[in-house]
């Protein structure tokens, strides 16, 4: 049965865009512009098994959560 949006409120949608959201003069908007993270994957090369094991979070992306928690005051990764 199909329930339109008067009936259920739960099936209405809202449509964001992040990028309209973020501030063009955004520090993380800086930060993403002029820093290139790929050189933390040849820094962590040697500390990860590239065919044993399951897959683990991106280097990259772990950086970045870090690098957010240090910025914003974050003190646990829990929190991020």
């Amino acid at each position: 049965m199909l329930f339109t949006n008067d009936t259920n409120p739960q099936l209405e949608y809202e449509l964001v865009c992040l990028e309209q959201l973020v501030p063009q003069d955004h520090l993380l908007r800086n930060i993403d512009k002029y820093i290139d993270f790929n050189f933390i994957i040849d820094l962590v090369k040697p500390y990860y098994c590239e065919n044993n094991g399951r897959p683990s979070l991106d280097p990259i992306v772990f950086f970045k959560m870090l690098l957010l928690g240090y910025l914003y005051d974050i003190p646990s990764e829990r929190k991020l």
